[in-house]
């Protein structure tokens, strides 16, 4: 009996650990409607803010970024709550109230995990560098960043128990590279990681 895992097997997750989600919409508002449409923006935004693991919501609005179109972003913590956002009747309501103020279909892309490192608001059809790339970038930036933390916080942590040296260092690695280094870095390699 075969009992080594398919290829396939190794890359399904279970519910939850895929990590964030990250949704765009682009929809194009037929003229003479766009303040309307900037009133749904701040209801269906309203409304998906009291949903379980909402993470919040952007919105570009029409320019050449974004092929002149409306482009709004939300983010889930899981997969699940976001398809609970996306399956409710709430929302349904919401879409409904699109009806005359939009013109052709939507154009919907998802992203999940790590990506979301590499998100940048100018690019709002949410182009993914390749996983090899994002790979790269991070090992170089968590090595970087624990090495610098641990020479930094050296005095601090020595009388500190082992989890709590690593909780400490993961703590603010994690914050530092989700509010300061990877949006900084992401922009310097753009024309590398995005091609």
């Amino acid at each position: 009996m075969n009992t080594k895992p398919s290829p396939c097997a190794k890359q399904l997750t279970q519910p939850g650990d895929e990590g964030t989600v990250t949704v765009s919409i682009s929809r194009r508002v037929k003229p003479g409607f766009e303040a309307q449409y900037e009133a749904w923006i701040s209801g269906v935004v309203e409304a998906a803010s009291s949903y379980p693991g909402h993470l919040g919501t952007n919105v570009l609005r029409p320019g050449p970024a974004t092929d002149h179109e409306y482009v709004l972003i939300y983010r889930f913590d899981t997969y699940s709550h976001c398809r609970s956002w996306e399956q409710s009747e709430l929302r349904q309501q919401w879409l409904d109230k699109l009806d005359g103020l939009v013109e052709g279909e939507p154009v919907m892309r998802r992203g999940t995990g790590l990506e979301f490192w590499f998100d940048l608001p100018e690019l709002p059809v949410l182009q993914h560098p390749s996983p090899h790339k994002m790979a790269l970038v991070l090992i170089g930036v968590v090595f970087s960043l624990v090495l610098l933390l641990n020479l930094l916080l050296a005095p601090w942590l020595d009388d500190m128990a082992l989890w709590q040296r690593i909780l400490t260092i993961v703590v603010l690695q994690v914050l530092l590279m989700t509010y300061l280094v990877m949006p900084r870095v992401t922009r310097l390699l753009r024309p590398w990681l995005f091609k």
